[in-house]
């Protein structure tokens, strides 16, 4: 951001506007201006991610371990499976087994930009000591924070807007749902325990040092979102999304790269206002949304749920779209619910980036054409998930294969066709 804000071209800079097809010059000012973030970190030798006005829509995967279910191996699997199936970046939100080994490993194997939320490794620790969550102390949450940025974690969560102030509120404004947010949580806990400010709000300016040191992300945790479409751009929400404009603001004076992360449900007629809104209070920071969902009654499909917020989100205006997978609020995902989640919300991605990109729009023309063209071979290739249309297609092949079961001889493309081309020969 300091050398964007210097006329400088960097080497991440370069890459990102190669890769998006994008003017650098307009690049660099998006990022001066803090509406680009670059997320890499100094320390990970990774291929850099660009998030926010003018690039493509990204996706997240959240993978990670629970305190039910330790299984390092299925976790690196899920997340190979995410970068196979075209998430941008992965998640690792481990609660359970050795935190620190597990992000060593998922960094070591799958070379992918990476996100944390160090207030977990926190809360693990005090565990491991056998002490209440709320007995860590300040050095406890910002050492978790170093031990992450010298790991060479690209972006950070860290719920800085769960302000004393917001934990009072809390008092006078119940909710339906509560609060959902693991981090956020931990932090009003603290608060309320201690009767103290939250520390990485009180010492914003020392957590900014450290994130600048390693050039990494700080992604303003949305620690009060809403769990469920009653509480919906309530007080708390909205109260707690100004804090954290001014947080951004201070962020960027201090060349710190600043991202907003959005809520979790919202009825589908809100969603345009929250991003507006959002966009509005940060002065058009980067905006990392979880879905949103629609619904609260979809549990086992609320990677269908969040693909369709997510897709309104992004048009109007969302840049980092986190994938839900279909065990959302039931249970830890399996390897094939991370791709379901991936895919899913890539589907959504990219139903907006083909309206604004040409070689995204390409895709759909070419697909389209083959349609158009009975070209089945290039219809299963150009399919977002080609392994499982050539497994639909194989499980039930036709009796002619220039047709599918669906229609048969009824195929209404190759009757007009036979019937234009009749006579031509």
């Amino acid at each position: 951001m300091k050398s964007a804000k210097n006329g400088e071209y960097t080497e991440e800079m370069r890459y990102i506007a190669k890769k998006e097809g994008v003017d650098i010059e307009k690049l660099r000012r998006a990022v001066a201006k803090g509406h680009v973030v670059i997320l890499r970190n100094t320390k990970h030798n990774v291929e850099p991610v660009g998030v926010g006005s003018g690039l493509r829509v990204k996706v997240n995967a959240n993978i990670g371990t629970s305190m039910d279910i330790v299984n390092v191996e299925a976790e690196v699997r899920k997340a190979k499976i995410a970068k196979k199936y075209g998430a941008d970046t992965i998640m690792d939100l481990s609660t359970g087994g050795n935190l620190p080994e597990i992000r060593h490993r998922i960094m070591k194997e799958v070379p992918m930009v990476i996100g944390t939320v160090p207030i977990y490794e926190a809360a693990w620790q005090m565990l491991e000591r056998k002490k209440a969550i709320v007995e860590m102390s300040e050095d406890d949450m910002f050492n978790a924070v170093e031990s992450h940025l010298r790991d060479g974690v690209d972006f950070l969560t860290i719920h800085v807007g769960v302000t004393r102030e917001a934990v009072e509120k809390m008092k006078k404004h119940p909710r339906v749902v509560g609060t959902v947010s693991r981090g956020g949580t931990f932090h009003a806990a603290w608060i309320l325990h201690n009767d103290k400010e939250n520390p990485f709000y009180e010492n914003y300016d020392y957590l900014l040092e450290l994130l600048a040191e390693y050039d990494a992300t700080i992604s303003l945790g949305d620690g009060l979102r809403p769990g469920g479409l009653p509480d919906a751009t309530d007080f708390l929400q909205i109260h707690e999304l100004y804090t954290i404009g001014r947080l951004v603001k201070r962020a960027r004076e201090k060349g710190v790269q600043a991202m907003v992360e959005g809520p979790g449900h919202i009825p589908i007629d809100q969603i345009e206002a929250n991003v507006k809104m959002a966009k509005i209070a940060t002065d058009n920071a980067p905006f990392y949304v979880l879905g949103p969902l629609v619904t609260d009654i979809a549990s086992g499909y609320d990677h269908i749920t969040a693909a369709i917020g997510g897709a309104i989100a992004a048009k109007a205006g969302a840049d980092f779209l986190c994938y839900v997978t279909p065990a959302e609020h039931l249970a830890l995902p399996n390897e094939e619910e991370v791709k379901l989640g991936v895919i899913a919300t890539r589907i959504a991605a990219h139903a907006v980036n083909l309206t604004r990109f040409e070689d995204e729009y390409k895709w759909d023309y070419e697909m389209s054409k083959a349609r158009a063209s009975l070209r089945w071979d290039e219809q299963l290739n150009l399919s977002i998930d080609k392994e499982n249309a050539i497994k639909i297609r194989k499980e039930r092949y036709p009796h002619s294969p220039q047709v599918c079961t669906m229609c048969g001889e009824f195929c209404a493309i190759k009757i007009l066709r036979d019937y234009l081309n009749e006579g031509k020969e």
